[in-house]
């Protein structure tokens, strides 16, 4: 592949390399990338196909939803800042879509509040701008990871007034179904595994977002906010508690009556 001149930077090459060595097993992942400054939609482009993943990239909203409805991407790397709608409308639409692919944001603002929203909208991670390339591709892998994980135990959990089929990833409270996004589906997973244990923030975020996200522990309030507004309007009495000072945990009482 022929990269373009200002893509031949020795510290691109290398980036590359690094890039290639750190990722397995990709060549069937399909990405799609919307940012609508061309000089990132190449860089993106150019490194994540050399890295073995199958690259489409589009340079605003609209193009986007359209993309994702017909190429079924496997993770979307989406620009916050784009021309016709923002990145969190955009995320908004395919959730409504029934899109469920995973959404790494990236962005040129670094305030908690952006990331907050843009996790609470059905996104699975942050980024901002600028950004290593070598980053980049572990925040993707980690997605993919947690995502994609064939469950080996129990196709069906169980506890209290929540069921999941790990197998179907859906999610029922009290026989009604409840659509959650795959981090939120992760997180939910991970509590209700340890019932009636306190959980704290530092091993969620250990656990379902696999890194330690620059310890930002709002992430991890985020969600359980996000899953509590979903499950409280159909479950008897509220399953996640807080643990002031602690974490949360599930509470799971009712399991055995």
């Amino acid at each position: 592949m022929a990269l373009k001149p200002e893509l031949r930077h020795p510290e691109f090459i290398q980036a590359i390399h690094r890039v290639q060595c750190q990722t397995v097993a990709m060549e069937n992942v399909k990405v799609l990338i919307v940012d609508d400054e061309p000089n990132i939609r190449d860089l993106l482009s150019t490194s994540l196909r050399f890295a073995g993943f199958s690259v489409h990239a589009v340079g605003n909203g609209a193009d986007a939803v359209l993309a994702a409805e017909k190429g079924e991407p496997d993770i979307i790397l989406l620009d916050v800042m784009l021309p016709d709608m923002n990145g969190f409308s955009v995320t908004k639409k395919l959730r409504t879509m029934g899109i469920n692919a995973p959404v790494l944001f990236l962005t040129a603002r670094d305030e908690t509040a952006d990331k907050v929203t843009g996790l609470t909208v059905g996104g699975d991670d942050y980024m901002t701008k600028p950004f290593s390339l070598d980053e980049i591709v572990a925040r993707i892998n980690a997605i993919l990871r947690r995502t994609k994980q064939h469950e080996t135990e129990d196709s069906i959990l169980e506890v209290g007034e929540i069921k999941i089929n790990q197998d179907a990833h859906e999610v029922f409270a009290n026989g009604q179904p409840v659509d959650l996004s795959p981090t939120e589906y992760k997180l939910l997973r991970f509590l209700m595994s340890n019932p009636n244990r306190v959980l704290t923030k530092a091993q969620i975020l250990d656990h379902v977002w696999e890194y330690d996200f620059n310890g930002e522990m709002g992430i991890v309030e985020s969600y359980v906010s996000y899953l509590r507004k979903k499950l409280d309007p159909i479950t008897t009495e509220p399953l996640i508690q807080t643990k002031r000072g602690v974490g949360y945990m599930y509470k799971s009482t009712k399991s055995s009556n």
